[in-house]
């Protein structure tokens, strides 16, 4: 190895089906969401959950009864009072960040089993009062006197009533006041992006998932069930009618009228979790246990927040360097599709002498190959939701390795704020731990 970097173990792993917000609270809470795969995922172990050493879950929009929806989570599913849970929040990359906690307790002997992921039920993102409406409530609580009351009502306006809607407070990068899809039109203009470009890979990745989905290649999904009996077996978001042709009729969202970011071309606004045993090579002898993967390598990286897209260009560069590896040395990448603009502004990125001299301080990378790219399609097909996507990037790259028969890859994200994080992963040859 390139530098001190234990080997961490990813037993197994599950994820629910990603659900479409649908402008309506969803049926399930982000608790909800992950416990139920969570639940499947132990009762395939050898161990019980009290076994586990902590549960690490990465939330960026808990709902106020679920603060600390780690320690919620660990308790919903049996692990008992003992176990420690606990939660993180690195915007999109808050599941990676829950994997990557987990491995540095296990690297530093602090745990050797640990469930960890990511969860958001973002329909249920909520909608808040704003400002002037909260001052108004707080002067009309103020008053005593029926008097001074109706003569406080009299002050409420209509526009006081407005809502503020939290999830798109949440998509604007308060530094820089750009939205997500603003700069994603940033990339889109620095490396010339076409709306066409655009549209033919959003097309794209509706088009191998949907593929992905007919072979069952997302077995990694449990399905869930809601208070009223209705099974939600598939991810819901994916469809066999988003053609370039399709998608070049809709008007641009973050940029009006001039800009190319469509509802069509970004990921999808959705609920879903995804979770993951992660366990050291005691934990692996102790219980007999068939580890699916290891972690590699793992890096965060920061830039600036009105390029944030880019944050998977900064990420995965150096663990390339740290294993002298190229792009194309790896059989497989997972990077999220937060915009189809942003994934491909990272493959133009690589190519670019100057821009890599720079930034990087290196030659251009050359052109990573798109058969080795989000294979079974993205989240611009499965949606994204903050929480969880970096966790399923994660696990859902050492599954369509595992079914090709491949063996190393990388998973890479971008973050608002202007970060970046890439995982480095390989699959175990039938369950080898050596």
């Amino acid at each position: 190895m390139p530098r001190a970097f234990v080997p961490v173990y990813i037993i197994d792993g599950a994820r629910s089906p990603f659900l479409k917000a649908r402008n309506t609270p969803g049926p399930f809470s982000a608790s909800d969401l992950a416990v139920q795969p969570a639940r499947e995922l132990l009762l395939r172990q050898a161990f019980r959950p009290t076994d586990l050493s902590e549960v690490i879950i990465g939330c960026a929009a808990p709902s106020p009864e679920e603060t600390n929806i780690g320690r919620l989570i660990a308790l919903r599913l049996g692990c008992g009072h003992k176990v420690p849970g606990w939660t993180v929040m690195r915007n999109c990359a808050s599941g990676m960040q829950a994997l990557d906690s987990a491995v540095m307790s296990i690297q530093t002997g602090r745990a050797d089993l640990v469930l960890a992921g990511g969860t958001d039920a973002l329909s249920r993102a909520p909608v808040l009062l704003g400002d002037e409406l909260v001052r108004w409530l707080a002067a009309w609580g103020k008053q005593r006197s029926l008097i001074k009351k109706l003569a406080t009502l009299k002050t409420l306006r209509p526009r006081h009533l407005a809502p503020v809607i939290g999830l798109l407070k949440g998509l604007t990068d308060p530094y820089v006041g750009l939205s997500m899809g603003q700069t994603a039109e940033n990339l889109a203009h620095r490396f010339g992006i076409s709306r066409s470009d655009m549209d033919y890979y959003a097309a794209r990745s509706h088009e191998l998932a949907r593929q992905a989905q007919q072979r069952q290649a997302f077995n990694e999904i449990v399905p869930l069930t809601d208070h009223g009996g209705r099974l939600y077996a598939q991810d819901d978001g994916i469809r066999d009618d988003s053609t370039p042709e399709k998608l070049g009729r809709l008007k641009p969202v973050f940029d009006k009228p001039w800009g190319n970011i469509t509802a069509g071309n970004s990921s999808q606004v959705t609920d879903g979790a995804a979770v993951l045993l992660l366990a050291s090579q005691a934990a692996v002898q102790r219980w007999q246990l068939r580890p699916i993967g290891r972690i590699l390598d793992a890096q965060w990286a920061a830039l600036d927040p009105a390029n944030m897209g880019l944050g998977p260009v900064h990420a995965a560069t150096p663990i390339l360097q740290r294993h002298g590896l190229g792009l194309n040395d790896l059989d497989l990448w997972e990077i999220n599709e937060a915009f189809a603009a942003q994934v491909l502004a990272c493959i133009a990125a690589w190519n670019d002498a100057d821009w890599c001299q720079q930034n990087l301080g290196l030659g251009a990378l050359g052109t990573l190959d798109m058969q080795r790219l989000n294979v079974d399609g993205g989240a611009i097909a499965m949606g994204h939701p903050v929480g969880a996507s970096g966790a399923r990037i994660v696990l859902h790259l050492l599954r369509a390795l595992q079914a090709r028969g491949l063996q190393r890859g990388m998973a890479a994200i971008c973050i608002g704020g202007g970060q970046g994080g890439a995982m480095l992963v390989e699959t175990c040859d039938d369950g080898a731990t050596a």
